[in-house]
């Protein structure tokens, strides 16, 4: 994990907009600090949002979507997915992932990704916002959904 580099966030701001974020259900410890850090990063923005949950990461992408034809701006989509014994992972990471970015560019409209593809339970730890976490990848995904939807708003006019 490296921070270096990273774009400067937090002073997006996102009044005006309905974002929606979608978290799955497994890994609980890390999914709630995911949400945490993304509820933050929202309401310092001032954007209007709400939560919806799925079962796992695989559902993110069809709850996007419905998100998004019910008027959502953008969608924060949280997760997290651990490596295991067999290739489980590498079908599942890839289908959320094509499956987000499919939904963003059908609708138009920014999807955060803050999906966390993991070695093991310690690097989400280490990436959840949770005390003692050193990044905080679900404020990053709001932060970045924001942006993005502001961005759109203005190029569109």
């Amino acid at each position: 994990m490296s921070g270096k580099g990273a774009p400067r966030s937090g002073d997006a701001s996102g009044a005006g907009l309905d974002v929606v974020v979608i978290a799955g259900t497994w890994h609980e410890t890390i999914t709630d600090g995911l949400i945490a850090g993304a509820q933050r990063t929202l309401d310092a923005a001032g954007a209007t949002h709400r939560l919806v949950r799925v079962p796992g990461s695989f559902e993110l992408a069809v709850a996007a979507q419905a998100a998004f034809a019910g008027g959502a701006d953008a969608v924060v989509a949280l997760g997290v997915i651990i490596r295991g014994g067999t290739p489980h992972f590498e079908y599942v990471s890839a289908a959320t992932t094509d499956g987000l970015t499919r939904v963003a560019l059908d609708a138009g409209k920014p999807v955060g990704f803050g999906v966390l593809t993991l070695e093991d339970e310690q690097q989400g730890l280490d990436r959840a916002g949770l005390p003692g976490s050193i990044e905080d990848k679900g404020a990053e995904a709001a932060d970045a959904a924001v942006r993005t939807a502001v961005v759109l708003r203005d190029l569109r006019g």
